[in-house]
């Protein structure tokens, strides 16, 4: 064998070494990769993750929304995954430390020993792991408040925290549950972002800005950052301090579900607001969803007063007698010929829901009684040559855009003008009486506002103020138009007619002797397969209170009732006691809507003959209503026959002078003093058993006995 053959010979030998190597390289691979995954394939992979250095987004904390009375609608609670970086601490702090580190974290999580978590940590410190996950429940922010004053956590401005690490996870929380849920809306659980409402709508300032910056990915997915820089500080969102009053709420969710329910409705909706501000105090929706095991219930799945389009029925004719009023074209008092409620225009019949019909009334009954046929009579007087003039109202009456309310999802009215496709010679008639449009509830609340402002429009706002800590940010003064929807006649007699409804007309159920309300009921067929169908109607009641000096204008929507008269299913009889629920319920809580309480000299009565009671209580009950006859002095006081009040003695070593005290103010004093106290009568304490000033010897377990009138 020559030395060329030799050659060849052993470069072959080293070839088949070479792809013999390189085929068992695939193949330890493949088997790692695919064949070993609970075994050593997991090692490698936990390795590799734990030298992986990524880009990472920590998301700052979300900022709040507030009621207009400073409870928390919404707001975000941090919980923090707790890790440590063993290799940080030196090792005389470290030895002398990890045992009570332990000893901390088994009592906190009480699922392992000291020594667990001991040898866990040391453990850690030899096989130099940068970090270690300590346990995967996350801890609230009190137990982190604890944390930082533990070994290896405690940080100050010398020293910084050796090696612990708690990495804050946000999380929404709604106080008050699913009350207004669609007003302020939910988070995408996955990005974090407004998906509808108020969090979708103002996402930009209440998501703050989140940090970004490098971090070491380690086994388990967990994420340690590579540095505590600036850039990993994340900023906190900006506080939204909306309108809403959550107790005006809950008078409008609790008032809707119980009729919801009586009618077995589909859906709903209530707004409240201010009259002169726009600002709204409540914004109630609900929706029947069915159940397979159980009663239907009623969420809040869909904001209705906000996108809810429908034919707004009766509730329209108040624009249409407004345009009338206008031109000049009627008198309230002029006579109107409706005959026996029904006729016939164009093709399309025109009936009353009177069955009897109301034969000649005046023009002002045509509202207060809400006769299609007398509309139909009094537009056809007037307003047929000119269908171009009355759109022209409606515009004027801003029914045909949005209102412009800051929040996303408001939909687009959509009302018919002769150059719109679909414009027929009827059109001008349906409209005249609440059809053949699609409207909002918060857009027709806003045009029956306008009329209880005097005929000032002021746009509807939900958020007043946006905050960045004690920072204004942002304020969101109150929009009135600059031009009147009406002259100040017009406003006056269109509330003259709303007035009426209430007082004659379709709505008097609901009037009552203790405060004025004024409004309009509407009934508008449903529209079901192109055709209007009797017996499913939509009901809706617009109006305010009080009506001689309006400060609040609500709507209330009852979609679908049922029920097996169809007299019953009207919105008089449906929608209006919605009204009057809710209206009752503020009128009673809104101290401010009563007349103040007239000032006497004369000195307090009472039924005992004795008045008493706490003087912080008795200022502050003073200064709500409006009396001027409150305590100089301060603690215990009682009056005298003169009016005014002096100091009524309660040492602790003595019994106290409880007669002329409510009951829960007596209890309070003698069991304070060790005494056992039994109750007979109702009302103010009238006598008692043991005489005041008496001295206190060990009264523990005494009796005394308190006579009540």
């Amino acid at each position: 064998m020559n030395i060329k053959q030799d050659i060849i010979q052993r470069a072959n030998h080293v070839f088949y070494v070479v792809i013999f190597l390189a085929v068992c390289v695939v193949f330890r691979l493949v088997s790692v990769q695919y064949f070993k995954r609970d075994l050593k394939g997991r090692f490698w992979r936990e390795r590799v993750a734990a030298t992986l250095i990524q880009r990472d987004t920590i998301r700052a904390m979300r900022g709040n929304i507030y009621a207009h009375d400073g409870y928390l609608l919404a707001t975000s609670l941090p919980s923090y995954v707790v890790g440590l970086d063993p290799t940080m601490a030196k090792p005389d702090y470290f030895n002398k430390k990890v045992d009570s580190l332990g000893l901390l974290l088994s009592q906190l999580y009480g699922d392992r020993s000291r020594q667990d978590y001991t040898d866990m940590i040391v453990d850690a410190r030899k096989r130099k792991r940068r970090y270690v996950l300590l346990n995967r429940r996350r801890v609230t922010f009190q137990e982190r408040q604890r944390m930082l004053t533990w070994p290896f956590f405690r940080s100050s401005t010398k020293v910084a925290a050796r090696g612990g690490v708690l990495r804050p996870y946000y999380e929404r929380y709604h106080p008050y549950g699913q009350m207004a849920e669609r007003t302020i809306g939910n988070l995408d659980a996955k990005t974090g972002r407004g998906l509808i409402g108020l969090e979708a709508s103002f996402q930009p300032a209440l998501a703050g800005k989140n940090a970004v910056g490098l971090v070491e990915v380690l086994s388990g997915g967990i994420r340690k950052p590579v540095d505590d820089g600036p850039e990993m500080k994340p900023e906190p969102g900006m506080d939204l301090y909306t309108t809403i009053d959550v107790n005006y709420q809950d008078m409008a969710e609790s008032a809707l579900r119980s009729t919801l329910e009586k009618y077995n409705a589909a859906k709903g909706c209530v707004i409240v607001m201010e009259v002169a501000t726009g600002e709204i105090r409540a914004m109630a929706n609900l929706s029947r969803v069915s159940s397979p095991t159980g009663p239907n219930r009623y969420v809040e799945n869909f904001n209705h007063a906000l996108a809810g389009r429908t034919d707004p029925g009766s509730t329209f004719k108040l624009a249409t007698m407004m345009a009338l009023m206008e031109e000049k074209a009627i008198s309230l008092n002029q006579l109107v010929a409706t005959g026996n409620g029904s006729t016939r225009y164009n093709g399309i019949d025109i009936r009353d829901a009177s069955r009897t019909g109301k034969g000649t009334i005046t023009a002002r009954e045509v509202f207060e009684k809400s006769s299609n046929v007398g509309i139909h009579m009094l537009m056809r007087s007037y307003f047929y040559k000119r269908p171009d003039l009355y759109c022209q109202y409606l515009r004027k009456f801003h029914l045909t855009q949005p209102t412009g309310i800051h929040m996303k999802g408001e939909a687009i009215p959509v009302v018919r003008n002769p150059d719109m496709k679909g414009w027929s010679k009827v059109s001008l008639t349906s409209m005249s009486y609440g059809y053949e449009m699609q409207i909002t509830p918060l857009q027709m609340l806003a045009f029956y506002n306008a009329v209880a402002n005097g005929g000032q429009w002021v746009r509807p706002v939900l958020v007043k103020q946006i905050k960045l800590a004690d920072e204004l940010i942002e304020d969101n003064k109150p929009y009135v138009a600059p031009d009147p929807i009406c002259s100040k006649e017009t406003a006056r007699k269109a509330q003259e007619l709303l007035r009426g409804v209430v007082e004659h007309g379709t709505a008097k159920h609901i009037n009552n002797p203790f405060y004025a309300i004024a409004g309009k009921t509407g009934t508008a067929q449903k529209v079901i397969n192109g055709k209007y169908q009797v017996g499913r109607y939509y009901t809706s009641f617009i109006g305010y209170f009080p009506a001689n000096n309006p400060k609040y204008s609500m709507i209330t929507v009852v979609d679908n009732p049922e029920g097996d008269n169809i007299d019953m299913l009207y919105a008089g009889a449906v929608a209006a006691p919605v009204f009057k629920a809710v209206a009752d319920r503020i009128v009673a809580y809104d101290y401010q809507m009563h007349a103040p309480i007239r000032v006497r000299a004369s000195r307090p009565q009472s039924t005992t003959d004795v008045v008493a009671g706490y003087a912080d209580d008795l200022h502050v009950i003073g200064s709500t209503l409006n009396m001027r006859n409150e305590p100089s002095t301060e603690g215990w006081v009682e009056a005298t026959p003169r009016g005014s009040w002096k100091a009524r003695p309660t040492r602790t070593d003595r019994v106290p002078d409880v007669r002329g005290l409510t009951l829960r103010d007596a209890l309070y004093l003698l069991e304070n003093r060790g005494f056992r106290v039994l109750v007979d009568g109702r009302g103010k304490v009238k006598e008692q058993s043991v005489e005041p000033g008496t001295g206190i010897e060990k009264a523990a377990g005494k009796v005394i006995t308190l006579t009540l009138g």
